[in-house]
């Protein structure tokens, strides 16, 4: 199984553990989030897909 870093909501303290170790409250799973407004590369996924919509293979142009 993964193991994921936790955070104490309490103390904000990171551990492994479900029990914060510093003040014993319950910890939560602190994941990013999946998605993120600093994209390098939605210029390009964006250009890709107005190229499919329009009928147009950019692609295959040199």
């Amino acid at each position: 199984m993964k193991s994921l870093i936790r955070k104490c909501p309490r103390c904000h303290a990171y551990t492994m553990e479900e029990k914060c170790p510093k003040c014993g409250s319950d910890t939560y799973i602190a994941v990013p989030p999946r998605y993120s407004p600093v994209d390098r590369f939605r210029k390009y996924r964006i250009e890709e897909l107005r190229g499919e919509i329009d009928g147009e293979n950019s692609g295959d142009q040199i």
